[in-house]
């Protein structure tokens, strides 16, 4: 039993912050279909961020859960400085071209915001250790867990959830929904589709800067520890169906309850085990758990 209720603990805590790290690319991916490449390295400039902030002088001084709202505010900031100019000032050159276009000058921008990390931050190690030890210890049986790990499961379930209710339940979602199914009869219809995509990737960005700035505390800050996450988050979307929000958090779960049986039972299969799931579905359903069948233009 104490096994079994580690895999379920130790899963759920993994895949929400999968979850938190991969919603970006699906709802980016779902808006604009734009597989974005790019994201790993805006999930890393997130973490430095939020690190540069709370380790600053001026809010160095700051305690207590004051801290997030720092970290908080190194997320929108990046998102802020970052979304608008990139989707403005490269992605919409190329939204006429063909999508492996696309993937490519999103690969092609992720190793230039790496080399941007490496000439801001510098290629040592950051670390942001305060926010982690702000929830204590957490004791369940004879477990024992960081209360963080679960602030992160809190953190992922009010934003996805929050992501969803904005697509489903308001009129901004409804004009979103309408440019997802079709953006030109959306333009028909008056919707500015140009607007509609700046926020959709601002969005994204910063669900990104978000999820690197609250994982900043639980690891060491590097400028590769975007292409972890990017791969990760690759394995979610594909598992759950790329531009799926419910399909991002049903495939983070079932990549959590997987790496979380296999660290159990089997450590040395732990990334094995991430890869065949992905692979057995995408043999069963190609399109994801939650992706939707599209039509050919031939």
């Amino acid at each position: 039993m104490d096994i079994a209720f580690a895999i379920f603990a130790d899963g759920i805590i993994y895949g929400a912050w999968l979850f938190l790290v991969a919603i970006g690319l699906t709802l980016v991916f779902g808006v604009m279909k734009i597989l974005n490449v790019a994201h790993g390295a805006l999930y890393a400039i997130g973490a430095y961020a939020a690190a540069t902030l709370v380790n600053s002088s001026f809010f160095g001084q700051i305690e207590g859960m004051a801290v997030l709202i720092v970290m908080l505010a190194g997320a929108v900031i990046a998102a802020l400085l970052l979304g608008p100019f990139l989707e403005r000032v490269l992605l919409r050159l190329f939204y006429e071209r063909d999508e492996i276009v696309l993937l490519l000058v999103t690969f092609g921008l992720s190793l230039i915001l790496e080399d941007l990390i490496k000439l801001i931050w510098g290629v040592y190690s950051h670390y942001v250790p305060g926010p982690y030890a702000l929830f204590g210890d957490v004791e369940i049986g004879p477990l024992f867990y960081v209360g963080y790990d679960f602030f992160i499961v809190g953190l992922a379930v009010v934003v996805g959830l929050g992501t969803y209710l904005v697509l489903n339940r308001t009129n901004v979602g409804k004009v979103v929904q309408s440019v997802i199914h079709d953006d030109e009869i959306s333009r028909a219809m008056g919707i500015n589709v140009a607007r509609v995509y700046l926020g959709a990737f601002t969005f994204g960005v910063f669900l990104a800067t978000l999820a690197g700035a609250f994982t900043a505390p639980m690891i060491a800050i590097t400028p590769t520890i975007g292409v972890n996450a990017i791969i990760l988050s690759f394995a979610v979307v594909v598992i759950g169906g790329l531009g799926s929000i419910q399909g991002a958090a049903i495939g983070a779960l079932v990549v959590g309850l997987s790496r979380a049986s296999a660290i159990n039972l089997w450590p040395e299969a732990e990334l094995f085990v991430i890869y065949a799931v992905m692979s057995l579905v995408l043999l069963v359903r190609p399109e994801g758990l939650f992706g939707q069948i599209q039509q050919r233009k031939i």
